[in-house]
């Protein structure tokens, strides 16, 4: 039976830190996939630095991202060990990052999208991204005042707002780095993947960045579709078959929020995804725009997920 999520509480119980102030690398995801699939306990291990061929720190680093976009998850009764815990591939691993999977090496920008959306889903390894997300509304900020208004924001949060301050400046710091394309602030080093997403880009005024809300180039309607099904597997009835465009735009957590995508857009990529996919349908219903579909929500966010590969391979 499927879960039906409090979005929100998942957040207040999930986790920040541990990415070792390190942003995800070209080449990081796969690597710690094909560790921990022949061996669970790869990270935990004295020989780990030679076995992924990077630094202490790196190798706790990659163990956070391939948890954080879940590309691995914990052994049955490991969680409780935290990091001593033993880990396996998920479905989603597997299917993208195996050998002969759908892009393991992740050369498709699609790929990263649909990782960019992993951070959204429970539970949650790096809360600090749902949190930055859904609440830091400012039109530009200094990397320090994205930091004052993510802890603000863990105010709203019984558990999140009892944490380390410092852990969620060294999140916000790392948010921005993700994001933001190097050629915007040549301080930031080696460049994230997820920079050439334009989520994120640098502000007019002085050290300053800012969320980039509109159309995504790179952003295919297949993939923004299925993440509108994932959200409705977990937030809403497993026999419910419609989703509102407002909530796929403006709820906690939503397509809209994480994707940072208008309204107006929102409307066109799913508009688009329904011309393709007969399960799925963009209509007009007494003035509300919304998302029907006719099977489970889960099924179609893999078949979605299943058509878009297949057709990107070809």
């Amino acid at each position: 039976m499927r879960i039906n999520y409090n979005i929100r509480e998942q957040v207040d119980i999930g986790r920040v830190g541990g990415h070792e102030t390190f942003t995800p690398r070209y080449g990081w995801l796969k690597k710690g996939y094909d560790a921990a699939k022949k061996d669970p306990f790869v990270f935990n291990t004295p020989d780990a630095i030679e076995r992924l061929g990077v630094g202490k720190n790196m190798v706790r680093s990659i163990r956070f991202w391939c948890l954080a976009f879940h590309l691995l998850e914990y052994l049955s009764g490991q969680e409780q060990k935290g990091q001593h815990g033993g880990l396996q591939p998920t479905l989603l691993g597997d299917k993208l990052l195996d050998d002969d999977g759908w892009d393991p090496f992740l050369e498709d920008v699609a790929s990263l999208w649909l990782l960019h959306w992993q951070l959204f889903i429970p539970p949650f390894h790096a809360a600090s991204w749902p949190v930055c997300f859904n609440h830091v509304l400012l039109p530009y900020f200094e990397p320090k005042h994205l930091s004052s208004a993510l802890i603000a924001a863990t105010q709203n949060y019984e558990k999140l707002r009892k944490l380390s301050q410092g852990s969620f400046e060294k999140d916000g710091s790392c948010i921005i780095r993700m994001y933001v394309p190097a050629s915007d602030n040549t301080a930031f080093g080696i460049e994230s993947p997820f920079s050439m997403l334009g989520i994120m880009r640098k502000a007019e005024e002085a050290n300053s960045f800012r969320f980039e809300i509109g159309e995504k180039q790179t952003l295919p309607e297949d993939i923004f579709a299925a993440a509108c099904l994932s959200y409705a597997q977990n937030v809403q009835a497993e026999t419910q078959r419609t989703l509102s465009l407002h909530r796929i735009c403006f709820d906690y957590n939503s397509p809209g929020v994480a994707f940072k995508v208008s309204e107006t857009e929102a409307g066109r990529y799913l508009d688009q995804a329904a011309r393709s996919h007969e399960d799925i349908d963009f209509v007009e219903s007494m003035g509300y725009q919304q998302l029907q579909f006719t099977r489970d929500a889960r099924e179609l966010y893999w078949q979605l997920l299943e058509v878009h590969y297949g057709s990107s391979l070809r």
